[in-house]
């Protein structure tokens, strides 16, 4: 089944699926929700295939696929996966899903139709396993602008308080970023040799000064999606308008374009640059550590709250990145992993909080869990989870990011420790003032307080949880799959690993 095209058929089956969705009649929005649902399904079980299909030892890239779309360009439809790519389209498919069964009555207060909304997360899958999927410049920089559009409807047409506001900020951010990134484009297309895919770019012989222009407006571009501080003042208004659900697939998947682009792009692609540019991209990825950590223990809006946190997480991940080595870097991707998990459980669990009590304010609550135990138990686990407790998923990923970023630059490993101390901080402080203490009186007077989680829920949580647990203890059959490809790429930018100090252990034995 190796020669079945996986990638593109997983491209193209959720936009089919939307506009099935999108033409059902308003009037059937149970309807919309059962096709979307399976639909997404559908998708997952391909993409189990698919996994099966990819050899963790085999080539770079694999599954690959190439279309002729404008050959005076040089431009096609190219799609191919190594291991970083493909944990993050596993990421998607599970993710959707859930989304889709916890938003089952996130678009019925609204006048907007129903299925539309269901429709919009579909075309917003089929663009964000487009942009992981694709091997050509050109056919990345499209998707990377398209995923734009259904996340922008979603959180301005159906999105919360200053849903309007959040919505354009979201765009004009990741609109400017991809002016960035259209320029560079333009620019490694002229001094690549007229080529726009991977492969033959990663060989192509780039001036110096040339390659670190390039590298920069690929940089912005990323650090804007990610995001990285100072670009990052879009993402707690976005992530604090948007529904629950689309706000767990923006923190959860959507940001993680950042990343990916500089693991795929910037690194192979400007290997001297990455190299130079490396202590600034260590200085923002620790501010943003520290900075989102003391920004999220101040908030006293839910949605907010672990928006800041994601920032903060993106700098662990940004640290991973550009220490250079392969510990480091395998940690960063598997944090990609593991922080779509965690903080999409957080962002789900949070909304279901706040569609029962109708607000998202902290002080609105008090002692919930007197009354849903069991949606206090989840909130406790997906916050201990976003702090990265032990028997967690996260903890692996902060473990090696922390023990590969040590072994080369011990003054940023030491830093970045500090945000973990606040991390519990504003973590314990949100399940305290929520969940625990004295009951809110006014809790006890609204009837949908009482309600704990419902079997929908409980449905959503489980595979989350049981992830969560899972790769905590067992996370082989992952790392097995990105270790190969975080080792190509560190051989692009021409790092290897520090040789253990054997000897000094040795003599200090004496």
């Amino acid at each position: 089944m190796s020669d079945f095209p996986y990638l593109s058929v997983l491209t193209l089956a959720p936009l089919v699926g939307a506009v099935v969705v999108a033409f059902l009649p308003r009037t059937r929005p149970d309807l919309a929700k059962q096709v979307a649902l399976g639909w997404s399904l559908a998708v997952l079980v391909l993409a189990i295939f698919m996994w099966i299909a990819f050899s963790a030892g085999g080539d770079r890239l694999q599954l690959r696929e190439s279309y002729s779309w404008i050959p005076r360009w040089g431009v096609n439809f190219t799609f191919a996966t190594d291991g970083i790519a493909l944990v993050m389209l596993m990421l998607i498919a599970v993710l959707v899903p859930l989304v889709i069964l916890a938003s089952w009555h996130d678009a019925e207060g609204s006048k907007r139709s129903v299925p539309i909304y269901f429709a919009l997360l579909l075309v917003l899958e089929c663009t964000m396993i487009g942009v992981f999927a694709a091997a050509d410049v050109f056919l990345f920089y499209v998707f990377f602008e398209v995923m734009l559009v259904p996340m922008y409807f979603l959180i301005g047409s159906y999105g919360g308080h200053q849903r309007q506001y959040a919505a354009v900020k979201f765009f004009l951010y990741s609109l400017v970023g991809g002016l960035f990134m259209l320029a560079a484009v333009i620019g490694l297309w002229v001094v690549g040799g007229h080529t726009f895919d991977w492969q033959h770019l990663v060989d192509a012989d780039i001036n110096t000064n040339t390659a670190r222009w390039l590298f920069l407006g690929f940089f912005v571009a990323f650090a804007i999606k990610a995001p990285f501080f100072p670009f990052h003042t879009w993402l707690p208004d976005a992530g604090g308008a948007a529904p629950a659900g689309a706000a767990a697939l923006l923190v959860g998947v959507l940001d993680k374009v950042g990343t990916f682009g500089i693991l795929r792009y910037c690194l192979p692609l400007f290997p001297e640059a990455s190299r130079w540019f490396a202590p600034w991209a260590l200085a923002l990825a620790v501010i943003g550590i520290i900075y989102a950590a003391l920004l999220a223990v101040g908030q006293n809006d839910l949605k907010r709250l672990v928006s800041y946190t994601s920032v903060a997480h993106f700098g662990f991940i940004g640290v991973g990145i550009f220490a250079f080595t392969t510990q480091a870097g395998t940690g960063s991707v598997l944090y990609m992993l593991n922080h779509g998990l965690a903080t999409g459980l957080l962002f789900l669990v949070v909304g279901m909080l706040v569609s029962r009590r109708g607000s998202a304010m902290v002080g609105d609550f008090g002692g919930a869990g007197r009354l849903m135990p069991l949606l206090a138990g989840v909130l406790f686990f997906a916050g201990l989870a976003s702090l990265a407790m032990p028997g967690t998923a996260p903890f692996i990923s902060e473990f090696l990011v922390l023990l590969g970023t040590f072994t080369v630059n011990k003054l940023v490993a030491v830093i970045a420790t500090a945000g973990i101390i606040l991390a519990a901080a504003y973590v314990l402080w949100m399940v305290q003032r929520t969940t625990q203490g004295t009951l809110n009186p006014a809790l006890a007077e609204s009837p949908s307080m009482r309600r704990d989680l419902s079997v929908r829920e409980k449905v959503v949580v489980a595979p989350l949880i049981a992830l969560l647990l899972l790769l905590g203890f067992y996370p082989k059959p992952v790392t097995d799959v990105i270790n190969p490809a975080v080792q190509a790429t560190m051989q692009d930018v021409g790092r290897t690993d520090p040789a253990p100090a054997v000897g000094n252990v040795q003599e200090a034995s004496r």
